[in-house]
């Protein structure tokens, strides 16, 4: 498989993606923006992977998700995402976990020994669980705030939760990391202000496009890959 990494090793060197061959990182909610973080993590070379996502492949998910397919459609996105995976690194240890994490399941998980945790968790309460369970056990934690009603991939920035702007998600995460005592999660957020979704006639959700999760879900990747080799 190292011609398949030949040109990531001549950027970063023999010594760093030797860090991410030997590096388990979780990856929780395999959506929008989880997806592309995870196959970015694949396809940097990471040698375990763990997915976590209770959620199936929905008509819905076409337009922003890499794993929702026609052919997916039903499917545990985890499981999927495992597949994928497999497919492209048959040497990569990729692992689904079909679930939600919340506070049924929480005590299943055990993240001593990851190199890093990534959070593309949406609900509000399971997110700040699981970041505050993830520093709690001394692991590097990159969470993804509100990628939803935005229209502009650029304005995406990565920083420490506490130096987060604009972002209405990243205001109350914050606030209820910094109750409980916890810090050192660095965030991926948009500097965009969100816009109003028009919907259909008679609906009233969350607004969301190809270009904007995906971006998102990269920077994910980049934040968790430089944090392994010491560049963060």
């Amino acid at each position: 498989m190292i011609e398949a990494y030949r040109r990531e090793i001549a950027l970063i060197g023999e010594e760093n993606f030797a860090k991410l061959r030997a590096a388990h990182v979780y990856v929780f909610g395999i959506g929008g923006v989880g997806s592309f973080a995870a196959e970015a993590l694949v396809r940097a070379g990471v040698g375990r992977l763990t997915f976590v996502d209770g959620d199936a492949v929905a008509e819905s998910n076409l337009n922003r998700q890499l794993v929702a397919l026609r052919s997916t459609l039903g499917k545990n996105k985890a499981r999927v995402m495992a597949e994928r995976a497999r497919d492209i690194d048959p040497s990569c240890r990729a692992e689904a976990v079909e679930e939600f994490y919340n506070e049924a399941t929480a005590e299943q998980f055990r993240f001593a020994g990851a190199a890093c945790v990534a959070d593309c968790i949406d609900d509000v309460s399971a997110k700040v669980r699981l970041l505050a369970a993830v520093r709690g056990a001394g692991v590097p934690a990159v969470s993804a705030m509100g990628a939803g009603n935005k229209l502009c991939g650029n304005a995406f920035r990565i920083a420490p939760i506490e130096r987060t702007r604009e972002c209405p998600l990243a205001k109350i995460v914050r606030r209820e990391l910094r109750q409980r005592g916890v810090s050192g999660v660095l965030a991926v957020y948009s500097e965009e202000k969100p816009l109003t979704p028009l919907g259909m006639e008679g609906e009233r959700r969350i607004g969301s496009v190809s270009f904007v999760p995906s971006a998102a879900g990269l920077l994910v990747a980049e934040a968790v890959v430089k944090t392994i080799i010491g560049q963060g």
